[in-house]
């Protein structure tokens, strides 16, 4: 039996599977991620803590399914993205990995609209923007960035330590490719005062970046001369794995973030949204800043013990009070669709007898309510209405959190049967690159299939169109105040109980 060695490099944890061309998972192992060094706007981690990750759960792999892991075909990592690995002209670390959630950058990115108010992405550069990056690389590490050889994403930092070969595709670095159009024989990364070429080779996802080199750590000295493939990031794998990688397509997927879009054949623009050619499909949509993490961090609030998923749903098979509770989700700021990481999270209407089913309920309905408002603005800006929501990630195995998704957006909710969808992704990506599939659309057909769906329900529609205009009220009037609690943490040392914490995000 031959299988394919497919890989997911995600937020909180690295997963590795052997699937064979049927898209079965053979073998599978996960392990936690690195922890990040995150401190107020600061989100950092060692690329190295990746490939370790990498070396470890492919190790255990070779030791659980040694004859499976002999008959590898084909290796496809994806993997976060809106996170920069740094490297020297030597293909070495220059400096941390900046990650997604880093925001330092948010008066550099000000700046850098107005210098580029003609060029068109500037305004897409905020905190969370590669060039942005780069700007404060350029300002605040000047050493660093006169080293600077080559910017890579996560899954391109580690095809690059299997390969030796460094190189990208155009959907993860999308927007470090718009800052090289030029405009008056200027680019944008003039601004910077670096060259375009810190860009990498640019792949298809479907390319082979080239063969496992000799002389690597096991279990890779096994597989020497293998192909590796060029992959893309974590969401459009999943949506591949989803069977959602065609036009008139809606996903979600709530994996330790939410990210919600909706494909179709044509350009849009729509404000907060991220519009990107997903190599022939126009993408409208993209990543917010909280998900399951959000449950997850409820859960521990509340004491939790085990599993985030379990404590979860104890706790919503509690009473419910009959007054609804408002939450706002943006424990770490925002991007989709505000872009801004001063935002901060809110409960809004406790009362005494509310309980921890009440706040339960009010993470996964605040979760929903934004998935809405981001399923608005796509379906807008494209002219057109999804029929159905393909759902993934740790959350959809979550019934409640299904219908929830299912009733607030007014659309039904289709859970694949993969656990794992950024695993089959990438699978797909390698059958199809190896050529036992004519097309990324034929091996979607072949390998994905529906568990379950989740209807919206009539009868709660009411209810949840009152309760979605009171968050979108609540937002408005809540920013402000989120802004003026962050200026004042640059002055809360007097208070009681902050002599010797340490502030974080």
């Amino acid at each position: 039996m031959n299988v394919v060695l497919a890989c997911d490099l995600g937020g909180s944890s690295f997963r590795a599977a052997l699937i064979d061309e049927h898209g079965v998972t053979r073998a599978d192992h996960a392990v936690p991620g690195p922890a990040l060094n995150d401190h107020l706007d600061h989100s950092e981690v060692w690329a190295t803590a990746w490939w370790a990750q990498l070396l470890e759960a492919t190790a255990k792999l070779a030791e659980q399914a040694p004859d499976l892991f002999a008959s590898v075909q084909g290796i496809a990592i994806c993997g976060v993205t809106r996170t920069q690995v740094f490297l020297g002209h030597q293909g070495q670390e220059l400096r941390p990995a900046m990650t997604w959630k880093d925001a330092r950058s948010d008066g550099i990115a000000a700046r850098l609209r107005e210098r580029l108010p003609d060029h068109p992405e500037a305004g897409r550069i905020n905190a969370f923007h590669p060039l942005a990056r780069l700007a404060w690389l350029v300002e605040n590490e000047p050493e660093h960035a006169q080293a600077l050889a080559c910017v890579l994403e996560p899954k391109d930092y580690l095809n690059f330590r299997l390969t030796g070969r460094q190189a990208s595709d155009p959907v993860s670095l999308a927007r470090l490719i718009a800052c090289t159009e030029s405009v008056d024989g200027h680019s944008a990364f003039e601004a910077v005062g670096l060259s375009p070429s810190v860009i990498p080779a640019i792949l298809e996802p479907i390319d082979i970046v080239g063969s496992v080199i000799t002389g690597l750590p096991a279990p890779f000295d096994r597989l020497a001369g293998i192909p590796v493939f060029c992959g893309c990031n974590d969401t459009w794998a999943a949506v591949a794995g989803l069977g959602a990688l065609r036009p008139g397509y809606a996903y979600n997927i709530s994996g330790t973030t939410e990210v919600l879009g909706v494909l179709g054949p044509d350009q849009a623009e729509a404000e907060g949204l991220i519009s990107v050619d997903w190599r022939g499909l126009w993408h409208v949509g993209g990543p917010s800043q909280n998900g399951a993490d959000t449950a997850a961090w409820l859960a521990g609030l509340l004491g939790g013990q085990g599993p985030v998923g379990e404590t979860i749903e104890r706790l919503l098979a509690g009473p419910r009070h009959s007054q609804p509770l408002i939450f706002l989700p943006y424990l770490q700021g925002e991007r989709v669709p505000y872009w801004d990481p001063n935002l901060r999270g809110a409960f809004i209407g406790l009362g005494r007898r509310h309980g921890p089913t009440d706040l339960a309920y009010a993470v996964l309905e605040g979760v929903a309510c934004l998935n809405r408002l981001v399923l608005e603005r796509a379906e807008g800006a494209l002219g057109t209405r999804v029929e159905e929501i393909r759902f993934g990630g740790g959350a959809a195995a979550n019934p409640v959190w299904a219908q929830v998704k299912a009733d607030i957006c007014g659309r039904p909710i289709a859970v694949g049967t993969a656990r794992e969808p950024g695993l089959l992704g990438a699978a797909i990506i390698a059958w199809t690159g190896l050529g036992r599939f004519a097309s990324l659309e034929t091996a979607q057909d072949a390998l994905v299939t529906i568990a379950r769906c989740y209807a919206p329900d009539p009868a709660r529609r009411p209810a949840y169109n009152a309760l979605y205009a009171l968050y979108r009220q609540s937002e408005a009037a809540l920013a402000p105040i989120s802004a003026d609690l962050v200026a004042l943490a640059q002055n809360t040392a007097a208070l009681p109980g902050l002599a010797n914490a340490t502030s974080a995000t």
